[in-house]
This record gives C-alpha cells, structure tokens and sequence, in this order.
C-alpha cells in the first residue's frame, strides 16, 4: 500500500562574486548574512548523518560518500528550511511537505530567501566584491551542482524495483522538466557537438546506480539516509533533476514523480515500461533531441523515445489515481491539476511548443537563445548564447530573464512572503518551525527528525521526530500555543 509521501527540494545556487572570488566564502558571506539580521541562531544539528549508507546494504568501496562538512555556516529557519553552505554552494533545503503544491510553495520560498539574503550581503560588502546568485546546475567551467528532491517510501519496498520503475522517469522526464542549455560542459558533451540540450545535468551523470553525488554521477541515488524511523521508511534522494524556474515544472516534477512511486508501492514494477538497453546514453541521447524524436532501444523490445515514455509513464500515474485514489500524493483537485498540467506540457512540446513556453523551460530559453541568435546572425558557439542561458537563472529580478518571458505564475506573492517565515501545517516541519521561532534561546540545535533543548538545567533534551507526518499544527499547534516557555513544552511532551 502506498504512503504518505513526505516530500521536499534541495537547491544549491551558482555563485559568482565576494571577497577574493572565493565561492566558499562567499557562500558562508550569504548564509551569515541572513542568520545574523535575526532570521536564525540555530545550529544544525549533525547527529546520526550517516551519508555513506547505501540502499544496496553493502558499502561499494569504490564509492566516495558526501563529505559532512561541520565547519560551514549552517542554520535553520523559522519556517523549518535548512539554510547553509554545501562544499562552495549556498544551499536551501525546504522543510518537508506534504503535497506537490506545498512544497513548490516552499520551494518557491527558497528563491525569496535567498534573494533576501543576497542584498543583506551585499550590502556589507565593497562595491567590486558584490555577490551575484543563480538558480541553474552549472557554472559553464565543467563543474555541475544540484538540485536534489526527496521522496518519503516505505521500507518494504524492494530497491531493485525501484531501480526498475524509476530509471525510464528519469532518463526521460527532462523533455518537459528540463531547463535547458546552450552548449555542453563535459568531454562527451562536446563530442556531440550539442548546440542546445534540453537539460543543464544530463551531460553529468556516468552511472545508472550509485551513492555518490559529485563523482560518477548516478540515475539512481542509492544513499539511504531517512532521517525518520528506518524501520518504516526510506527516503528517495533524487539527484538528476535540473533547477527550474518555472513554477509549474517545479510541481510537475514533483507531483509526477509522487504518483509514480505511489503506483509503484501499490502494484509493484511490472506496470513500468522497460529500462532502456543503455540508460546513461539514452538520458544524454534524450537531452540533444530537441526533435524529440530520437529512439533507444529498451529491455522490453520496444524502441522508445523520451516522449513515449513519458506518454506511458503518465497512463501509469492516471491508472493509478483511478484505481487507488490520489490520497497518498495529495487532496484530488491538487493531484488532477498535476496529471492535467503534466499531460499538457508533454502534448505541448510535441505538438504546439508554443502553448507551453510560459511553464517548460527549455522552451522559454530556446525561444530567446534563438531570438538573439538569428537577430544577431550569430554561430551556435557564441559566448553571448551562453551569457543569456545564464542571466535566464539570475535570481536578481531586474536581471531575470525568467522574470520577463511570462512564466505562469503558481502561488501568489502573499504566499511566498508567508512561506519564507512559517512553516507548512502538514508535517513535523511544524513542530521545527515553530520551536525555532518561540524558543531561540534554549534551542541548541535541530535537524530534520530531532530538536535539542537546553532548558538551564540538566542535560540537554532532544525531542525526537521520526514520524514525518506527525508534529503537524493539527497535533501539536494547541500544545504550542499554551507553553509559554520552552520548559513547559518539554513537560507537556513528556505528559
């Protein structure tokens, strides 16, 4: 049976600027800039991170594990983000949640806080040191980061099969969630001599499975690191999507990747269509087609281009909605406008490009590269395309090209202004939020399933959080609401 599925993005920045150019300092400028203007004194808690636990129950010695990088500015928000500096990124990873729709929200928040604290910073800094921030995957200089997405399943279900289903989703899913890129970065990238390629991350990944995530890049993420009851359940961290600055890609990405692990819970792999023959070359061969034409051979027999998988791949998440419900994914009006947006962006790259360029980023980009290109006569190598793939990322808003090609709009910006500051109602991100806004001072750090007390007297008490789906303000907003000091808290949890 499917589970709730707790859900959530982690998004590293590109950045550019600050004292020496050094993106590790100025990555620490950004997070320090924010925290110290009273958004958050809370430290990250780093007990139990466990990076180098494989989904595959033994440990691949050839595999580097992400390095726990203790020494870097790290904080977390009173809406239940984490906020910090990932090797030489500025990182924001959204609290969990509980909907495709909430957690674009809090995705969305993300953007906010990062432009917040980006004027904080700059601010503080001499006119020719100035930061600039980008939303995208790669620097243009060969070095990729990324935007990971996090998926609540439960532990009964087989990895392998997960491997199964999820593999022909990812390697295809780029041709309507992909935000698009001029020209290629790495040594296969350029042997294809790609002009334009649907996704920023593609050209990076050399692997179908693995635990790393900066080397030998893999589809599927093996890290298995829950930080919930391990027992019940594992977290999916999903590592090849790209950055988007379309907010209904963003919900679609999530939202259909949701209902396909919910298919996959209730009726195991068998109603997946086949693994392509060779995935890394189909996800790289998928990302040069602009065409959307071009076929790879599968396990199955079947030849398929990344438009029939994902024809299929939506008949999986629609039949399962009619068959089960969409209640582990989210309300039924929330889950119909997934199936109903997802469905009109893959009939829409298809068929009438057009329609569909204020919600695919790949379309709004190549609209403009192309624009800027012929206007100007120019070749498909000029460094002026690639200056415009960047500025489309720019998170400056009079900078923005995705600010100006007319991408729809999801969420209000009443609604991003809450988000930045309050947490969503529907997880344990609650309960974090919260304590982190009412009780700063005797809060000695938190992560995403313990909050650590220091209450002045005896040792430090943490409050653990193993259920995603508990510490909800439906459970504890009352209790919350009533304890007026942290000790009381603590009393009444106790009770």
């Amino acid at each position: 049976m499917a589970i709730a599925k707790v859900l959530g993005i982690e998004t590293e920045y590109g950045i550019a600027g600050g004292p020496e150019a050094d993106p590790i300092i100025a990555s620490s400028v950004i997070v320090n800039a924010y925290a110290q203007q009273g958004r958050s004194r809370i430290n990250w808690d780093f007990e139990g991170e466990r990076p180098d636990m494989d989904a595959r129950g033994l440990p691949d010695l050839t595999a580097f594990a992400p390095v726990v990088e203790t020494h870097l500015a790290n904080t977390v928000l009173t809406n239940g983000a984490r906020l910090y500096v990932d090797h030489a990124h500025p990182e924001y990873s959204s609290p969990e949640c509980r909907t495709p729709l909430e957690a674009t929200l809090y995705d969305l928040a993300g953007e906010e806080v990062m432009r917040r604290a980006l004027a904080l910073a700059n601010q503080s800094l001499e006119l020719g040191q100035a930061i600039t921030l980008y939303k995208n995957n790669s620097d243009g200089k060969g070095n990729s980061y990324g935007c990971h997405e996090n998926y609540l399943i439960s532990r009964a279900l087989d990895f392998n099969h997960v491997i199964r289903a999820m593999v022909p989703h990812f390697v295809s899913r780029q041709i309507v969630l992909g935000a698009g890129k001029v020209g290629a970065e790495t040594e296969s990238g350029r042997e294809s001599s790609a002009g334009f390629q649907l996704s920023q991350r593609a050209e990076f990944f050399e692997e179908v499975v693995g635990l790393e995530t900066t080397l030998k890049r893999p589809i599927i993420n093996t890290r298995d690191e829950p930080h919930a009851d391990a027992e019940r359940f594992r977290r999916l961290h999903v590592i090849i999507g790209d950055a988007n600055m379309s907010p209904f890609a963003t919900m679609v990405k999530l939202g259909s990747t949701s209902l396909l692990l919910a298919a996959l819970e209730e009726g195991g792999p068998e109603q997946f269509p086949g693994l392509p023959r060779h995935p890394v070359h189909a996800l790289r061969q998928y990302a040069l087609d602009v065409s959307l034409t071009h076929v790879e051979d599968c396990e199955d027999d079947v030849s398929r281009s990344a438009w029939d998988f994902q024809d299929q791949l939506w008949r999986v998440g629609e039949q399962y909605v009619r068959d089960h419900g969409p209640e582990a994914v989210g309300p039924e009006d929330e889950v119909n406008v997934v199936l109903e947006q997802w469905r009109i962006m893959l009939d829409g790259v298809r068929d009438d490009r057009a329609t569909v360029a204020d919600r695919v980023d790949w379309v709004a980009k190549l609209r403009i590269v192309e624009g800027y290109r012929d206007r100007y006569e120019l070749k498909d190598d000029d460094a002026r395309l690639q200056a415009i793939d960047l500025q489309y990322h720019d998170l400056r808003p009079e900078r923005s090209l995705a600010q100006r090609v007319g991408l729809r709009e999801l969420h209000s910006k009443s609604a991003i202004r809450e988000a930045v500051h309050n947490p969503p109602g529907s997880t344990r991100a609650y309960f974090r939020g919260r304590c982190v806004e009412k009780f700063p001072e005797q809060i000695v750090a938190a992560n995403w399933d313990s909050v650590v007390f220091d209450v002045g007297a005896g040792p430090l008490q943490r409050v653990p959080m193993l259920d995603p789906v508990r510490g909800t303000r439906e459970l504890t907003g009352e209790l919350l609401e009533k304890s007026t000091t942290a000790i009381e808290l603590l009393e009444a949890l106790n009770r």
